[in-house]
């Protein structure tokens, strides 16, 4: 390839670039990114892992019960709430406001963990 190619490929698309910017086109920037819709949590040795979900408003989160007796996920100020869930069952809720959520197994109270919607 000649040089002077070399340097119409590398600078066309340069100077594209800088007419846009220039024009005022949308710049993309890490928050721009979609956020993760759905996280996963799992019970587990009498446990939630992780204790702690951080999701944007709009997540969805999925407790899966991994161990050999029921479990269930309650938040502690009533905003959702399992039914008794067997092994390998799984429990969903849908996010729509910001807040932390804290929430425990009903049948199990010292089983705890909390979701934080931003």
């Amino acid at each position: 390839m000649k040089k002077t190619n070399l340097i119409a490929c590398v600078a066309a698309p340069l100077m594209i670039a800088v007419v846009l910017l220039l024009a005022g086109a949308p710049s993309v920037t890490a928050n721009d990114q979609a956020s993760a819709t759905s996280a996963e949590v799992k019970i587990d040795n009498f446990s939630f892992g992780p204790q702690t979900v951080t999701v944007p408003v709009g997540a969805t989160v999925t407790w899966t019960n991994l161990d050999d007796i029921p479990h269930t996920v309650v938040s502690t100020d009533g905003v959702f709430k399992s039914k008794v869930r067997d092994t390998d069952e799984k429990f969903s809720y849908t996010f729509t406001k910001a807040g932390t959520y804290s929430y425990f197994c009903s049948v199990h109270p010292k089983m705890t963990g909390q979701v934080v919607v931003k």
